[in-house]
């Protein structure tokens, strides 16, 4: 209706009826605007919530990345800096995801940057692979009805993992009887290493290598034994690495032996905490490193028209002291006469007066070394230095400790003294 023909109506219930229509029309959208307010009201309030929070994120994300490389982390202990580190990393990464996802919620889709696919890395090969097929119920079109033939296949690979399987491994020795001459024939049961003893080599290996390579203590593997339903109690588990230190010790002796063949030595000497019970506290120990290659190298052997022979594998002994003192590193060279190369600690200066020659190192870094688990006597500290011995030897020969020493444990009760050296984790 036009301003001529409002301007014609003189009837006043006329009028009256068309300001009602006008007011019915004029609700619904007053609603609908009321609405609208209400919702951009409440979106600015998360916008504004979420503001905060980022800013909050934003900050505390630059707090922890100041406080990981901050110089006071640089003079922690290593060991105990990689705990806190590894706890940073986390809280930083959680931190940067939910950051993220406030900021895709906040902004327009439109006005969001096109983030890189993050690009993962193959999985190992040499890992094994459980294979489940996710075929199709529908077998024809649902358009046509023709009958699908297979066009390829998509595969997603992901990382699993199982917890460790604990079983009971039976070994049954059938007897055969002569009824004529009354004798029974039968295989021998296979000695064990601990005598009595219920537990397989692998068992072994496992507390062994939890203990000394991964450094977990006793009552933390007690704890892992009974959350799979298997009571294992610490002092149990002791008297095992005590057997097994015990039986493991001629074959770090037959690799000292191999060590002490080569011209070049390197020794260091790093520090390591032994409880004292006594006294209630810590106090210190040494644990001294040598390094070197088992045999004559394949350069000097056979002069030089010789056909050169593969280089020897690596050998790392460690040999526990309660001082630093040079005598240490004389009893176990022992008539030793070669290059050793070491830091400038005096207490091998005697050793350089009677025929070692000294090897200086111009940059000296103390190299990282396993560090011995804290013992409450020094048995405890040389047993530690004596299994770690073997397993650094192992490592840098690129084998694997468990499958090694689960091997060795195996074959060690029947190996004669003489063929010790085959049991030696090298290369």
């Amino acid at each position: 209706m036009d301003e001529a023909a409002l301007n014609a109506i003189t009837d006043t219930d006329a009028l009256r009826a068309l300001v009602r229509e006008q007011m019915a029309r004029i609700a619904p959208q007053q609603e609908v605007i009321v609405q609208r307010e209400l919702t951009i009201a409440r979106r600015d309030h998360e916008i504004a919530c979420k503001t905060a929070k980022i800013d909050k994120l934003t900050h505390e994300l630059a707090r922890l990345r100041r406080v990981q490389f901050s110089a006071r982390s640089e003079r922690m202990n290593p060991v105990q800096r990689e705990l806190f580190d590894e706890a940073m990393a986390a809280d930083i990464a959680a931190v940067e995801a939910e950051l993220e996802a406030l900021q895709d919620c906040a902004s327009a889709p439109s006005a969001r940057p096109p983030r890189a696919k993050p690009v993962s890395r193959p999985l190992s090969p040499e890992l094994p692979r459980e294979i489940t097929v996710h075929t199709p119920e529908q077998c024809d079109c649902a358009t046509c009805g023709t009958a699908l033939t297979r066009n390829g296949t998509h595969a997603s690979e992901k990382l699993a993992v199982k917890p460790p399987v604990f079983f009971v491994r039976r070994d049954e020795y059938p007897q055969r009887a002569c009824p004529q001459c009354k004798t029974t024939v039968a295989e021998p049961v296979a000695p064990a290493l601990i005598d009595g003893g219920q537990t397989a080599p692998g068992l072994l290996a496992q507390a062994v290598i939890q203990k000394y390579a991964d450094h977990l203590p006793l009552y933390r593997q007690e704890a892992i034994f009974a959350r799979h339903g298997i009571t294992l109690s610490r002092s149990t588990l002791a008297e095992w690495l005590g057997h097994v230190g015990r039986r493991l010790q001629p074959l770090v002796d037959a690799l000292r032996a191999k060590l002490l063949t080569v011209e070049v030595l390197h020794a260091d000497e790093p520090l390591v905490a032994q409880l004292d019970p006594g006294a209630g506290k810590t106090k210190r120990a040494y644990l001294f490193a040598y390094a070197g290659h088992g045999g004559p190298s394949g350069a000097s052997a056979g002069g030089a028209g010789a056909a050169r022979r593969p280089d020897p594998p690596p050998i790392v002994i460690f040999d526990y002291c309660p001082t630093r003192a040079g005598r240490h590193a004389a009893d176990f060279l022992g008539p030793w006469q070669g290059a050793l190369m070491v830091d400038d600690h005096g207490g091998y200066e005697a050793l350089f007066a009677h025929g070692i020659t000294e090897l200086g190192c111009w940059a000296h870094a103390r190299r990282k070394f396993f560090d011995a688990h804290q013992a409450g006597y020094e048995g405890a500290g040389r047993r530690a230095a004596a299994i770690m011995s073997l397993f650094v030897t192992a490592k840098v020969n690129g084998i694997d400790p468990h499958a090694r020493l689960s091997d060795v444990l195996t074959r060690l009760p029947t190996t004669k003294d003489r063929d010790i050296e085959c049991l030696l984790p090298l290369a």
